[in-house]
């Protein structure tokens, strides 16, 4: 599988395009705004749009689903169903921090912890990663030692914890108890900045590095 990382939206959100290479099928993942960039995106990368990914409901990463959604055709799969509230918000979330107009939508399949996804022939599996959000998900594939984690971890932080139903021990719980048993070489994708590794925020991370790294 390759990607592509697209920052988008004024909070610099990474859009993921995730490429299948065997089928050359492409999804578009936390597609926030800045939809003419995406498409172009799309368009340089030359994958064949076959579904969106949604990790989490909050603006800057599912303000532009409806809209793109709507206009490739494809289907919408995740968040987590303890997300719809934050979906059904994202009018008033647009309007509170200044985006363009966003539309409320229904995902075409909920995702739950366990779940997998298919990217053309490649699979993804799906963990359930609360505490930034109640619905938040995570995308992990193994053979590309890959994960699209959203705003659950980043290069040394982690996700917010003082939006609506945020939950700072839920959060830490799943990035040490879900993220980190993946492995230390595992790459990931995140929300906003750059990427890491699990390797290296277990080790250097504030909020949740492991002490026995010292």
């Amino acid at each position: 599988m390759k990607y592509a990382i697209l920052p988008v939206t004024p909070f610099e959100q990474n859009c993921s395009l995730l490429l299948c290479e065997t089928s050359n099928k492409l999804a578009i993942c936390d597609p926030g705004g800045d939809i003419e960039q995406i498409l172009a995106a799309i368009e340089q990368v030359g994958g064949e749009p076959e579904k969106i990914l949604v990790t989490h409901a909050h603006i800057d990463h599912a303000g532009a689903v409806a809209e793109l959604a709507e206009r490739l055709g494809i289907p919408v799969e995740g968040p987590h169903r303890e997300d719809q509230f934050w979906i059904d918000m994202l009018p008033q979330q647009a309007q509170m921090f200044g985006f363009a107009p966003a539309r409320a939508f229904t995902p075409d399949r909920w995702l739950d912890d366990g779940d997998t996804v298919t990217v053309g022939e490649t699979t993804l599996q799906v963990l359930h990663c609360p505490g930034h959000t109640p619905g938040h998900v995570v995308f992990y594939q193994p053979d590309s030692q890959l994960a699209v984690v959203g705003d659950v971890l980043f290069a040394g932080s982690i996700g917010r914890t003082d939006f609506p139903r945020g939950n700072f021990e839920e959060l830490v719980g799943a990035i040490r108890g879900k993220l980190f048993p993946l492995g230390d070489d595992i790459a990931f994708i995140p929300g906003h900045g750059p990427m890491s590794t699990l390797g290296q925020e277990r080790r250097t991370n504030p909020f949740v590095s492991d002490p026995r790294y010292g």
